[in-house]
């Protein structure tokens, strides 16, 4: 493992703020700038996966660009980061040059099994661990057998092994620069249980990863560009546990004080915002929140509001998306939910105005035109407008200012508001009444 004195820190509470067009550096940033006055140190991670750059015909240069001019115009003087996200050994070297952040994805190889030498040598290394009945902030006794350890190894060994070898890859190409490492185990069917995480843990720690972030999948939907579903209080309950098992994980393998979780899909989960929230101040812990394609979707929304050219371009984009679902479905299919049959027919969407379009698409489920549906048809339509080339381009050049508004107000008003608000004491948070500014669900849907 490198030197930890130079392993550069990632702040406790950190966004990653994906941009399909790279378009809206500025915009982003800008809404992480306004959380200063709580005094809450926010760091910015531009983040855009393989499949995003394959689909628009992009390079993570574009995205190392967006993100270095942003800084420049917004004279940010804080870090900020660029993650090759969700990457795997065959991917990886297409982000080496540009990015400072990985998001190592082994999830694929969970269930592969590795040599029995390495698992036996991993389950008599931590076999002390049979003695273990508590964890603090676990809130129940834990029953830890020589089997049980034997069976978390034949699950999770053979992708911790991947994750550090895709690990020492980056070094040997990074040489001396450092950068953030983060393990992701999201895009799998099952949850991994605390006692997994903390097993986990202690492979990550053998491998020497350095890992800064670590992204389990918890219950429940995460599907793109709407509110979660599942059983909120299994989710409250699994992601405290998570906070628990990685605190004493943290101590007992000498991994980074500053290890955090990362939430995946977090766009417009709205409705977990409030108890990870409220375990995050419990256990006095940082988080990683990735907001991905919301963005895209603001762009959209602000093209249907000016009306003209820039809801012709929308309707088109829908009218196409429809006809191509199939299609644009496919490489989604874990990780949306749309019931075809209520999408609109494209000849109704095309008597909308601007208004309708918008409030069909922005996530606002107390307004009876919202439908989540045409959203993510939306979310997942990007391919349409990278087709367009510099059609769309152009458009979003055209229409900057109402668009640049939207994304500003949706990243701070939505996510960082409701997540990061009252994280920090502030009595410039108070009002003349002594009342909280931070914002109620009710009044969520103000827009600036």
């Amino acid at each position: 493992m490198r030197d930890r004195e130079r392993i550069k820190k990632l702040s406790k509470f950190s966004i990653g703020i994906g941009d399909r067009f790279a378009q809206q550096g500025k915009a982003q940033l800008q809404a992480i700038i306004k959380t200063q006055k709580w005094g809450v140190n926010i760091i910015p991670v531009w983040n855009k996966s393989f499949r995003e750059h394959e689909i628009i015909q992009s390079h993570p240069s574009d995205t190392r660009k967006e993100a270095d001019e942003a800084v420049r115009l917004c004279d940010w003087k804080n870090d900020y980061y660029v993650d090759a996200d969700h990457v795997n050994m065959k991917t990886v070297d297409f982000f080496v040059d540009s990015s400072n952040f990985f998001t190592i994805d082994v999830a694929g190889f969970i269930g592969e099994k590795t040599d029995q030498q390495s698992i036996k040598q991993f389950v008599d290394h931590h076999q002390r661990y049979t003695d273990l009945t508590n964890i603090p902030g676990l809130g129940k006794t834990i029953h830890i057998s020589r089997d049980l350890i034997l069976i978390i190894a034949q699950k999770y060994l053979r992708a911790v092994e991947e994750a550090g070898r895709i690990y020492r890859h980056i070094v040997d190409k990074k040489e001396d620069e450092t950068c953030i490492i983060e393990v992701s185990m999201d895009e799998t069917n099952n949850p991994q249980t605390p006692i997994e995480l903390f097993f986990i843990l202690a492979a990550i720690a053998d491998e020497g990863i350095p890992i800064q972030t670590i992204a389990p999948k918890f219950t429940g939907q995460f599907f793109k560009g709407i509110d979660y579903v599942g059983d909120h209080d299994q989710f409250t309950k699994e992601f405290e546990e998570d906070l628990a098992v990685i605190a004493f994980a943290v101590r007992e393998f000498n991994l980074s004080k500053n290890l955090k979780l990362s939430v995946h899909s977090g766009s417009d989960k709205f409705s977990l915002y409030d108890p990870i929230r409220n375990a995050l101040k419990k256990f006095n812990a940082g988080l990683h929140l990735k907001t991905a394609g919301t963005t895209w979707l603001e762009e959209v929304t602000g093209l249907s509001e000016v009306g003209d050219d820039g809801l012709t371009i929308v309707k088109e984009i829908y009218r196409n998306a429809y006809h191509r679902f199939d299609e644009l479905c496919k490489p989604y299919t874990a990780v949306i939910n749309i019931d075809f049959k209520k999408l609109p027919d494209p000849d109704q969407t095309d008597s909308w105005d601007g208004p309708r379009f918008a409030s069909a698409l922005r996530h606002n489920p107390t307004d009876a035109q919202f439908n989540p549906h045409v959203r993510q048809l939306i979310h997942i339509g990007y391919k349409i407008a990278a087709e367009m080339k510099e059609r769309y381009l152009i458009t979003l050049k055209k229409y900057e200012k109402k668009i640049a508004q939207n994304v500003t107000v949706n990243i701070y008003e939505n996510h960082l508001k409701r997540l990061f608000y009252d994280l920090v004491e502030d009595s410039n948070k108070k009002d003349e009444k002594g009342k909280s500014n931070a914002l109620s669900p009710r009044a969520l849907w103000h827009r600036e």
